[in-house]
């Protein structure tokens, strides 16, 4: 993903506000996650921002882990650049977990 916006927001948008007003996520962002049936900011702080990169995914969509960074920093305020290495490890981990979980139910 290339499209930033840089800089966090002091107003913290509504639930039901659009994904888009959420700080670092643009208009490419927005299209990927609606064809991942995820619209709102509600939809995005109940998925998380793993699940909601796992649903863009399974949706058929090839989203690069910028994405990734973009939706944890939309949820804490933070610009996808400055979300740390070792945060996201811990987003990666993540992924890494709920694919074995995954995996495993298949079997």
């Amino acid at each position: 993903m290339s499209d930033t916006t840089s800089g966090s927001s002091s107003s913290r948008p509504s639930a039901a506000a659009p994904v888009e007003t959420l700080p670092g996520l643009g208009p490419k962002s927005a299209v990927m996650l609606r064809a991942a049936g995820i619209e709102s900011v509600a939809d995005l702080r109940r998925l998380g921002p793993v699940r909601a990169f796992l649903q863009v995914q399974a949706a058929g969509l090839r989203p690069s882990l910028n994405l990734l960074w973009a939706l944890e920093g939309g949820l804490t305020g933070t610009p996808w650049l400055a979300v740390s290495k070792t945060e996201r490890t811990r987003l990666l981990f993540e992924i890494d977990d709920i694919t074995a979980q995954i995996a495993n139910l298949g079997r």
